[in-house]
């Protein structure tokens, strides 16, 4: 499931759980501690995700947390409101940019994984890494240009479209093509095919490629 897919359903499901934290006897409000601690540690967890640990959403989800895991209605109400505000600016696509550093994040984190495999001598799983950090980054160019996919797109193909669309020259595409065979070798078990050196020179052009095309 696309990352994109996989937050909207979380905001979702946090979102349907909100008339289980709170309850209402003889008109007068209340925080159900238990369901709601759980709720909002969630709730918290994926708004720093998302929006960041300094962003407003989630410093004033925080703030009144406390209050509302002490048993402060009003408090609740509010935690509440700035998750469903988070969910409806995701959602609507007015923060395609933070959807952008989300997947950026996640694909410097395979990088760096593959660093440390490569200094411990494990270039093949270095090597498979960077192929998945690759095409994380060919499938952000292609949502950043209009180019439909899905998971049973080829990354080639993915890279073909790219091409046609001139996002980036003939040059650029028969390198990616190059660094997708590496790819492969390595997911299909040819570790013969290459060496040490050209999962450096991999990993150095992919990260280049990156700071190029979607910084």
């Amino acid at each position: 499931m696309k990352l994109d897919l996989l937050i909207e359903k979380r905001f979702h499901t946090l979102s349907s759980k909100i008339p289980h934290v709170l309850g209402n006897e003889k008109d007068q409000g209340f925080v159900k501690v238990r369901e709601f601690t759980s709720w909002g540690m969630s709730a918290l967890s994926l708004i720093g995700r998302v929006f960041g640990e300094d962003s407003l959403q989630y410093e004033h989800f925080i703030e009144e947390y406390e209050n509302a895991i002490a048993g402060e209605y009003i408090s609740a109400e509010i935690c509440i409101g700035v998750l469903e505000s988070a969910r409806n600016d995701y959602t609507s696509g007015y923060l395609f940019n933070v959807r952008t550093l989300v997947k950026a994040e996640l694909g410097d984190d395979v990088l760096e994984q593959a660093k440390k495999l490569l200094k411990s001598d494990q270039k093949d799983i270095g090597c498979f890494l960077i192929g998945v950090a690759l095409e994380l980054a060919i499938k952000d160019l292609c949502d950043r240009n209009g180019i439909n996919h899905d998971n049973n797109s080829k990354t080639e193909q993915l890279n073909i479209e790219l091409r046609k669309a001139e996002v980036y020259n003939e040059s650029m595409r028969k390198q990616i093509t190059a660094w997708l065979a590496l790819r492969n070798y390595a997911a299909h078990g040819k570790w013969d095919q290459y060496c040490s050196a050209d999962v450096e020179n991999l990993l150095s052009g992919v990260q280049r490629f990156i700071g190029e095309y979607l910084s």
